[in-house]
Parts: C-alpha cells; structure tokens; sequence
C-alpha cells in the first residue's frame, strides 16, 4: 500500500491482459465516503473492459479510508495516495491528472468516489474514442440518479447556456461533469490541467469548455454511470439546506472567473443568471434569506479580483 504524501508509481511496460492497445488510467477523488468508494472501486474492477491502472487520490479523508480499502490497494495496479489536506474536487483533479499522466497512458477516466460505473461503461467509451479515430478532448458518460433518471447535477451543456435534452443519441457537447469524464492525454498536455484554486463547483464546467475551445467532444449514450447523490435535486441557493450555504460561495466567485473569460456574452448571460437567483430568492419563503443573499454578494465580490493561473504539465 502507498503511503500518505507518497507518489504514484510510473510503470510503462506492456500490460498483456488488456483487451485494448489503449492504456486506460482511472482517477477516482474520494473524501470522508469510504463506503460508497469502495462500491465505486469494485464497479471499476468488474468492468468489461480492463482498466491499466487506479488512481485513488484522497483529500486527507477522516473517516479511515485508507484502512477501509486496504485489501483492494496494491502499490501496482491500484494505487492510492492522501494529498495531506482537503485540496476540494478541483485540487484533488488536478493533483490526480498531473499524476495519471506520469503512467504513460492514453486516456483518464475520471469521476468521484460516488460515481457507480455500469459494466460496460468504459467499453462503451473505448468503443467510441475508437470510432472517431481518437479525435476528441473528452467523452461524456449519461449520468443517472439512483431511480434511474437523469442526475440533475450532470447535465451535459452544448454551450455554456444551452443544455442536453436528448441522452439517447450520440452528439457533441461543450461542457460536461467530472463524473465519468473521459479524458484524451493529448488535450491535457494542451489544454493544462483543472484549476487547483477552485477547490471546489465549476471546475469541471470550467476544464470541458476550455479543451472545448480546440477539440470536440461527445456525449456517449451508451455509457452509463450512476451518481449516488443524496438528492436529485441540483444545486440551489434558494432551497439548499442552511449548513450548505457556504459552499455557494465558491460557486459565484468561480463562476463569474469562468463567465469573464468567455467574453460580452459570458457576462451578459452570468448578469442575467445572478440577478433570476436574486429575484427568485427575494420572492420565496426560503430560511436565512439575508445570509443567502450576503454569500451571493461574497462570492461575487470574490470573483472581481479572482484570477488563478492554469497550469500545464
């Protein structure tokens, strides 16, 4: 087993029991859900296709996760590092990637630790990068909720204001979740890795729309994961739980970052977005309604001077 700070092991060798001549690298972050990991990880060691390697990166988790999976880490084939401290989503991608690339693979399949991959998903995802002739910066997997349906939170966009209606057909897209992303290393080394400084909501948003900018992308159908969220029910400043609030913070400063970036009508599009949450909550009967609004207010103060590099590798 790796130990805590330790770094992933390079290994380029040939590994004779794939069934692809493409090497696969999966990047799950995990923190503080040991359970679910352990279900996410023995969905990935059931896949019908084989996978090179694991990649457990975990945001300084308290809740003995290390121990927990244990049995399943062994220093080859699953690997697992402790960051040291809790980097959120952004910096556990971003540690994860840069350390997935070290491999030597072609390709990073990757999602959170409450992601539960069906068995053939990864098939199904090689199947495609090899019917487009690996022409792509990343795959999208339909993401479904635990009844089934679509999982809100992982909508696929076709621009930054357009969302995916159709999961049943095969379609380029611009944006898509970190939950069974499925990355070409090609449009890593070009397009940098995930902004560490997100820590955490938008990073994904704001990763898929910047390797949009020079490669395309689909939405794959046949390949399905399911997200076990506790709810179905998306993210809103309006009607979320009060000991949430704070993460919103995060959203607001990050979005009006990514917003900014895309130009006029970015900005026109996050003003009309900001001022429907206001108005929204400004009309409900939503609890701590003045701390709502100061988050808001926090968040979007924040962005004006927010401006983190990108890093390549």
């Amino acid at each position: 087993m790796l130990s805590a700070h330790n770094e992933f092991k390079t290994n380029t060798e040939t590994d004779t029991a794939r069934d692809t001549d493409k090497r696969v690298v999966t990047l799950v972050v995990t923190y503080n859900r040991k359970v679910l990991l352990r279900e996410c990880l023995e969905a990935l060691l059931s896949q019908s296709e084989r996978i090179f390697k694991i990649l457990i990166v975990d945001n300084a988790s308290e809740d003995g996760t290390n121990e927990f999976i244990s049995d399943i880490v062994d220093g080859e084939k699953i690997l697992y590092s402790n960051t040291g401290e809790n980097l959120g989503g952004a910096g556990g991608f971003s540690y994860g990637i840069k350390e997935a690339i070290k491999t030597g693979c072609d390709y990073i399949w990757i999602m959170d630790d409450d992601c539960i991959a069906d068995k053939t998903a990864l098939e199904e995802l090689l199947a495609y990068a090899k019917k487009v002739n690996g022409d792509f910066g990343f795959l999208s997997s339909v993401v479904k909720w635990t009844d089934g349906s679509i999982c809100k939170m992982n909508v696929q966009r076709k621009s930054f204001s357009q969302a995916v209606e159709n999961f049943c057909s095969e379609q380029k897209i611009a944006m898509a979740s970190f939950v069974s992303m499925f990355l070409n290393v090609d449009a890593v080394r070009k397009c940098g890795l995930p902004i560490k400084e997100f820590f955490i909501w938008g990073d994904d948003g704001e990763y898929s729309a910047r390797i949009s900018k020079s490669y395309d992308n689909y939405l794959v159908p046949s390949s399905t994961v399911v997200h076990k969220t506790a709810e179905n029910n998306g993210s809103d400043i309006v009607t979320d739980s009060a000991d949430r609030l704070e993460r919103y913070f995060y959203a607001y400063r990050n979005e009006s970052y990514f917003y900014r970036s895309l130009g006029l009508r970015g900005r026109i599009y996050f003003l009309a977005k900001v001022a429907y949450h206001r108005l929204r909550l400004a009309f409900s009967h939503s609890v701590n309604k003045k701390e709502r609004f100061a988050v808001i207010k926090k968040g979007l103060k924040a962005g004006k001077t927010f401006k983190p590099e990108i890093e390549f590798v």
